[in-house]
């Protein structure tokens, strides 16, 4: 789910040319269900290989990250840990959900309706172990480091920005301004042309970026009074809320009050859960020790054996795409060369 800050929130566009040289810290599973739930058929069907496996997060792991490989931009993905016990309602809300949207996807295929059909296919994207694997694989063979959480990915991708290792978190998320980011980009794995639900319409989708400090200043909030605007609206740690507040109301209910427990109105709510074991997973989250990350050149030998002759991909695509990367490398070098 995540926390919804959308109202309260304002981000500005950015060029993806705007990240050139910068590290920039992904939270992996979320990357990896955008890419599970936008990369599909037009019945909704995910892409697979010749022997049945899925690779729909393959795909856009590939060509996305060749795509910032070209523009300088260096990925650096973060995987999931253990996650906080307060996380299991969540996590069984999630799986409700993604069981009733199989059923409903079923319904609409039988009926024809191919619209419906992609629009719950979409919520039914799991993450199963061997994609894990799969996508460690394929980031090796690219050379884009990848680091293994103790517990939330994105709180080490905030953690990454804190201790200078990155610049900013992507994720579509906004738990990670809550973990302390300093910086958050959005719409780095769904940029592009989307139909809004349930409309005939479509929408440019845009990277746009956040800046933390600009946000808690314009709000007048500390980052301690962000993360109580936070668990008013609703976090993984707290998925219904408070009744009846929404981002806007929750920030005037803190900058009035300054804090959970002196809001008269919800006390007796307040009661029922565990607010300051919620603080503390936000404000001083499981993170790693020193990270030392390295970025190699793509292996091309390896991306065409994994990609084209283990996982069925198009070798012309794929060999296309190593070619653009090749092509916008040398053309760098030749721009530095210039300069001596």
């Amino acid at each position: 789910m995540g926390v919804d800050l959308r109202d309260i929130v304002k981000p500005r566009p950015i060029q993806l040319e705007a990240l050139s040289g910068r590290v920039i810290a992904f939270d992996a599973y979320n990357a990896l269900y955008a890419f599970l739930s936008v990369i599909r058929g037009e019945a909704g069907e995910p892409l697979m290989d010749s022997h049945g496996r899925i690779t729909s997060h393959l795909s856009g792991l590939f060509y996305r990250n060749i795509n910032f490989l070209s523009l300088s931009i260096r990925p650096l993905y973060v995987f999931d840990g253990i996650p906080p016990s307060l996380k299991s309602m969540e996590i069984a809300r999630r799986r409700a959900v993604k069981e009733e949207a199989v059923i409903k996807y079923s319904e609409a295929l039988q009926r024809g309706d191919m619209e419906a059909a992609r629009k719950y296919a979409q919520a039914t994207a799991y993450i199963k172990d061997y994609m894990v694997e799969d996508a460690k694989r394929l980031l090796d063979c690219l050379g884009i480091p990848y680091v293994d959480a103790p517990s939330e990915g994105e709180a080490t991708a905030a953690h990454l920005t804190q201790t200078g290792v990155a610049y900013a978190v992507a994720s579509q998320d906004f738990d990670s301004l809550l973990f302390g980011a300093k910086i958050l980009v959005r719409n780095l794995t769904i940029s592009g042309k989307r139909k809004l639900p349930n409309k005939p319409i479509y929408v440019n989708i845009e990277p746009e970026i956040i800046d933390a400090p600009s946000l808690t200043q314009s709000l007048g909030l500390t980052r301690e009074q962000l993360v109580d605007v936070g668990i008013l609206v609703g976090t993984d740690f707290n998925p219904d809320g408070f009744k009846g507040v929404g981002p806007a109301k929750a920030l005037k209910l803190i900058k009035t009050y300054g804090r959970l427990e002196d809001i008269p109105e919800i006390q007796e709510e307040l009661s029922k859960i565990d607010y300051r074991a919620i603080r503390e997973i936000f404000l001083h989250p499981k993170v790693p020790g020193s990270i030392s990350v390295r970025w190699n050149e793509p292996d091309e030998d390896a991306i065409i054996q994994f990609l084209v002759k283990e996982r069925s991909f198009s070798e012309e695509r794929v060999r296309n795409a190593l070619a653009r990367y090749r092509e916008a490398a040398a053309k760098r070098t030749s721009t530095l060369e210039s300069w001596f």
